[in-house]
């Protein structure tokens, strides 16, 4: 039988080692729709201004705008510089790289649902690929809504421009939301059948291109003191947080509509809690990682309204203080309806009816106007044999300071055997010198390079809908009694979250002074 080592070694140089192997990738067409977007204008555009200067694209390669917007590309290209001008930490721009950069950029004003526009897309595209000697590669970037990402699939299909030609691809990255509920995301997904292979699409968590959740798998499964104990004879529970400071800062027409279930818990936390408790794949390769992450997840407990009303909370924050500064409350957010029931604040538990994890409860809980930003996995081990013993704790921090904490328990100098607590602290800003990459610089190199890895597959997109449907769906029903708690803006939700785990014995690891 294979040892953990060599099965990680498996597509290893292949897939995982690739990036960093290759200088730039294969010359391709980026198409950016909606690329006059708060998404294109905070993070795509600068990522790939960055990825340019790393020489991660290729001379050859193009940048097509597309939005509804009536930018000309000179103006596209003056928006580009604006917007990488405030995603830099002094606020300036190489203005020689930048000259260099703009000259790949183009852009067309189009209405996307407009099926008769597609041919003037097609016009722009082969006039821009002639003009810089690009071979025909093409990615279709959907920074759209899910109505939008639908229409905009149908008519790629329907104008030919969804398949290539021989030694030539096509690829599509859908942007989150996939889908706002379990039968738009079939809906998205069948259409998408329609049109393209499932090889051939990149669904986009950009969570997944953090440092922290990229070093899951290789932290679990490489390190041969943890593999062994990472299973319900050693875990006692687990604690996934995303935690936000802010409010919905001015978004709060498209807030009542999501709430934190769907903009948080079944996208960003779902991919972490699947690479958390996954068993080991059998490579590296995309497949196979997929499909362990699906098969855990499939195995996640349903959620019923008995559990729904014991083991899970949610929650909506008033009015409070943030840095000492008072804050409105949810309902008094500027496009909030005044009697809103939509939660700002979910806590869930989640269990897994697999040999591994049987009774061992992962607490998932998301909000926002919490005391801290932070989103973490933390892995409570049970107690030592020594009764004084603190049980270790293995934190795992994805932002904002990304690293890896590790408790134990120590003796204090002196005569007296006393317990000291100790911590292994990794911080990746201390260790490395080279500056970490963004997210989507990783993401959008890796679909450069046909790795899909680090995206997620139609059926664990589907899955996450599965898993909380439910909840979405009793949480909306007045006649199931499940309360909507209050809680003060800059305190760490409804109190009765953490009575949840009072109730077994835990505590949440909100600071230093509560470990357990």
């Amino acid at each position: 039988m294979q040892s953990v080592a060599s099965r990680l070694e498996t597509h290893h140089a292949v897939h995982w080692e690739a990036g960093a192997r290759v200088e730039a990738a294969e010359a391709c067409t980026l198409v950016l729709f909606g690329a006059s977007g708060d998404l294109a204008q905070r993070k795509l555009l600068p990522a790939l201004y960055r990825m340019a200067l790393d020489g991660h694209l290729s001379a050859e390669s193009v940048i097509l705008g597309v939005a509804l917007t009536s930018w000309s590309t000179e103006e596209f290209r003056a928006e580009a510089r604006r917007a990488i001008a405030r995603a830099s930490a002094d606020g300036s721009v190489d203005e020689e790289a930048f000259r260099s950069f703009a000259r790949r950029l183009h852009y067309v004003p189009m209405d996307v649902t407009d099926a008769s526009e597609y041919r003037r897309l097609r016009w722009a595209l082969e006039r821009a690929e002639r003009a810089h000697g690009a071979r025909g590669n093409r990615i279709f970037y959907l920074s759209l809504t899910p109505t939008l990402q639908a229409e905009a699939v149908r008519n790629l299909g329907d104008s030919g421009l969804s398949g290539r030609g021989a030694g030539r691809w096509t690829r599509l990255v859908v942007e989150k939301p996939f889908g706002v509920d379990l039968a738009s995301a079939r809906a998205l997904n069948e259409r998408i059948r329609e049109h393209f292979d499932e090889a051939s699409v990149y669904r986009m968590d950009h969570y997944l291109g953090k440092e922290m959740v990229q070093n899951l798998l290789l932290l679990r499964f490489a390190n041969r003191i943890l593999e062994p104990s990472w299973n319900r004879q050693h875990i006692d529970h687990v604690q996934l947080t995303c935690a936000e400071t802010v409010g919905v800062e001015g978004r709060g027409a498209y807030y009542e509509r999501a709430g934190v279930v769907r903009d948080m818990v079944q996208s960003h936390l779902l991919q972490l809690l699947a690479l958390t408790a996954m068993d080991l794949p059998s490579s590296l390769s995309p497949d196979a990682v997929h499909d362990a992450k699906m098969a855990v997840m499939a195995a996640a407990r349903p959620f019923t309204p008995e559990r729904l009303r014991a083991e899970c909370v949610r929650g909506q924050y008033g009015p409070g203080f943030m840095n000492g500064r008072p804050v409105p409350g949810y309902r008094q957010e500027p496009g909030v309806a005044p009697d809103s029931r939509t939660e700002t604040f979910a806590m869930l538990t989640v269990r897994f009816d697999t040999p591994r994890w049987a009774g061992v409860p992962f607490y998932v809980r998301s909000g926002k106007r919490l005391p801290r930003r932070v989103t973490e996995v933390v892995v409570q081990f049970k107690d030592g044999p020594l009764a004084m013993a603190t049980p270790n704790q293995l934190v795992m921090r994805v932002q904002p300071d990304e690293g890896i904490s590790l408790r134990f328990a120590t003796k204090a100098p002196g005569r007296v055997l006393r317990m000291h607590e100790v911590a292994l602290d990794l911080r990746y800003d201390d260790l490395f010198d080279e500056r970490l990459g963004e997210a989507y610089e990783h993401l959008l190199l890796d679909c450069m390079l046909g790795i899909s890895t680090r995206y997620v597959r139609q059926d664990l997109a589907e899955r996450g809908w599965e898993l909380f449907m439910p909840v979405l769906e009793a949480w909306a029903a007045p006649n199931e009694g499940i309360a909507l708690l209050d809680y003060a803006a800059g305190t760490w939700g409804p109190p009765a979250a953490g009575r949840v785990l009072e109730a077994r014995g835990h505590r949440w690891n909100d600071g230093p002074e509560k470990r357990r």
